[in-house]
């Protein structure tokens, strides 16, 4: 019988997004786990889990989560300056959070039947310790996420306790010592490999050298063992293991944050990302395909545009000569958000009508095609994709636009700007009749900017987060494409 462990990796409280991948995993995909694990920030969820709260439980635990309640500055130890043990206390999370939104019951979680284990280090003893569920307490629990500086050690009995995460942030070995044939890692240390300057980017980055080193190398061994007993040896570990991992870049910062409303796109984010992951496994989810998360938003653009031309400004200039414009005015349909932040193409739909005095005004588009930052073949420029088929005199038209988002480029231009060409036909495959480039102007901006629509949103919550989560997507694609490459936690 094939045994699985979840590996809860650290991660600080980027693993908010862990906590909706558990949602998935747990509540929507069923699946069940012999061994949990847990590593700096992923024993907040570790102990929850161990506690018996559902999935969906756990990341509810990380919506809204109230961040300016929950950590305490050090104050008495500000005046110590360079002798200052910590500049922050657990004091108010453990109040807040911990015995508060959370009411962890430590009954409940050491007498709990799942298996957890939960990684401290003893800096009294320099010795790395993993302790089941029922050896566990609420000061060792704060001792597996005390991040030296920012926080004191803990002492208990004497000793010294502190996170683990200089010497793992996901103990693989642990839960193949346990029995694992299948490690199901749900990784949220950032691997962009951009160097952040700064005193607070250098600590964090120092932790991702080495939680992403330790990772690879484990990784590794597993592989090896995997090509040895393939090729008829019996390899390190005796067995075959499976290395099933989800990684994602979190926009959360691992300590330093201020608005609750980013936990909450953290946690629908990881539920995103693991609803996609799942059905590329080919892991069935119970969740309904009508209640999906939609979005639409009302665009219009128009411009020269010339029967005849099949160069985009050819047509511009000479509609301009000629006084021929196109309108487009077109309604963007993402039926399924999460697919869509997660698919490269990031499709969605497009209707709309067609104004273009030659050959008709308000003509109905009932389908069509939109992506936006798409990958284009040669994978340099990213394509804005607008695709619209209508009739007019018992003829098929189809109009086929693209804005080219280049590296470095002018970014309200590039976006605001579609190259369009007309074809005769139902696709692209028609011979192009025509073609000019249309624009969108800071008005028609502001006009789209609040047609702005979500849909199957269960509550303001929800809907809130959806529009944050489409938003930091497009910043961030906007940013890698124009912006200056720093570090952003």
């Amino acid at each position: 019988m094939t045994k699985r462990s979840l590996i809860l990796a650290g991660g600080g409280l980027k693993v908010a997004y862990q906590a909706g991948v558990m949602q998935v995993w747990l509540d929507e995909a069923g699946l069940t786990f012999d061994h949990a694990d847990g590593c700096s920030g992923g024993v907040f969820n570790l102990v929850q889990y161990c506690q018996g709260s559902s999935g969906t439980q756990i990341a509810d635990s990380w919506r809204d989560f109230p961040i300016l309640h929950a950590l305490s500055l050090n104050w008495r130890q500000y005046l110590r300056l360079f002798w200052a043990e910590s500049l922050m206390t657990y004091d108010a999370f453990r109040r807040v959070v911990l015995r508060g939104k959370w009411k962890i019951d430590w009954n409940r979680v050491r007498a709990s039947q799942k298996l957890g284990t939960f990684n401290v280090f003893n800096f009294s003893k320099n010795q790395h310790l993993v302790l089941t569920q029922d050896q566990m307490n609420e000061d060792l629990l704060v001792a597996g996420v005390t991040l030296p500086m920012w926080f004191a050690p803990v002492t208990i009995d004497g000793e010294r306790y502190l996170d683990a995460v200089y010497v793992t942030d996901a103990n693989l070995i642990e839960a193949i010592r346990r029995g694992a044939d299948e490690l199901w890692i749900i990784w949220t240390v950032s691997r962009k490999q951009i160097w952040g300057g700064g005193f607070i980017n250098t600590y964090f980055q120092i932790i991702e050298i080495t939680a992403n080193g330790r990772l690879r190398e484990d990784i590794e061994r597993i592989e090896a063992n995997n090509k040895a007993i393939a090729a008829g040896g019996r390899g390190e570990f005796g067995r075959r293991i499976e290395v099933k991992m989800l990684a994602a870049e979190v926009p959360l910062h691992y300590l330093i944050n201020f608005k609750s409303t980013g936990f909450t796109a953290a946690v629908e984010q990881g539920i995103a990302d693991a609803r996609v992951w799942c059905r590329q496994q080919g892991i069935p989810l119970k969740s309904p395909a009508g209640n999906l998360l939609g979005l639409t938003f009302d665009e219009t653009m128009q411009g020269g545009f010339a029967l005849g031309p099949t160069d985009p400004e050819q047509g511009r200039q000479q509609g301009a000569a000629q006084g021929t414009t196109l309108a487009m005015h077109a309604t963007v349909h993402i039926s399924d958000l999460d697919r869509f932040l997660n698919v490269p193409d990031h499709p969605g739909g497009l209707t709309g009508t067609i104004d273009f005095p030659p050959l008709g005004t308000d003509m109905p588009a009932t389908t069509g095609v939109f992506n936006l930052l798409k990958p284009d073949d040669a994978n340099v420029d990213k394509l804005f994709v607008y695709e619209l088929g209508f009739q007019h005199g018992g003829k098929s038209y189809y109009l086929a636009g693209r804005k080219y988002v280049r590296k470095g480029g002018d970014p309200f231009r590039e976006t605001t700007t579609l190259y369009t060409k007309l074809h005769e036909g139902r696709d692209t495959s028609g011979p192009v009749i025509g073609a000019g480039v249309l624009t969108l102007g800071v008005e028609a901006l502001i006009a789209m900017l609040s047609t702005v629509r979500v849909h199957n949103a269960q509550n303001k919550r929800d809907e809130f987060a959806a529009l944050e989560r489409f938003g930091k997507f497009f910043l961030g694609e906007m940013w890698e494409r124009y912006g200056i490459h720093l570090e952003r936690p």
